[in-house]
């Protein structure tokens, strides 16, 4: 194993282990985050709103050094760390900081499966996300956006008003800052 930088890194937990996996680094003094979102579930009887992760199977944790990547390995629920081309996924800081305003500000979020093609870019003017520049689409009767996690190839799709928007048209799709 190479040595680890400084940075955020991807935990992947065993199915529906997060919680119990962002619990225990924090009990080992270990910065961790898991993003939750809340998630309205439907039973037969009844329905419930629910917190659950953003991302399934995945908690972010900020290793400093060698050892702190050594304490997280015994952890009940720990799988792997996440690698790209066999090197440690590390997620940069601004990404976070990203997921963190997201989840925050935004009224509905939903994680994308599909690749995003670029379109036209805006830049957003108002609320918690101001000054990003990204594009938007008119999806499922809404006005939403939609955030590209470079590192961890995944997308966020949260919900905007397109007022906030500064640009002609509001057709296509992601996000940076």
């Amino acid at each position: 194993m190479e040595s680890i930088q400084k940075g955020w890194y991807v935990i992947y937990t065993k199915p529906r282990h997060e919680k119990k996996v962002f619990q225990d680094l924090t009990l080992r003094n270990c910065t961790a985050y898991l993003p939750l979102i809340n998630h309205l579930s439907q039973w037969s009887d009844r329905r419930k709103l629910i917190e659950k992760p953003l991302f399934p199977s995945y908690v972010f944790v900020y290793l400093d050094d060698d050892a702190s990547y050594y304490r997280v390995l015994p952890i009940d629920g720990f799988v792997l760390f996440i690698t790209f081309g066999g090197k440690l996924a590390m997620v940069k800081d601004s990404e976070i900081e990203t997921i963190r305003l997201l989840i925050a500000h935004c009224r509905e979020i939903e994680l994308l499966q599909a690749d995003i093609k670029i379109g036209e870019k805006r830049r957003i003017m108002f609320g918690p996300l101001s000054g990003y520049n990204c594009e938007a689409v008119y999806h499922k009767g809404k006005d939403r956006i939609i955030v590209r996690i470079e590192s961890l190839r995944q997308n966020i799709m949260a919900e905007l008003v397109k007022d906030s928007l500064v640009g002609e048209d509001v057709l296509s799709l992601s996000m940076a800052r």
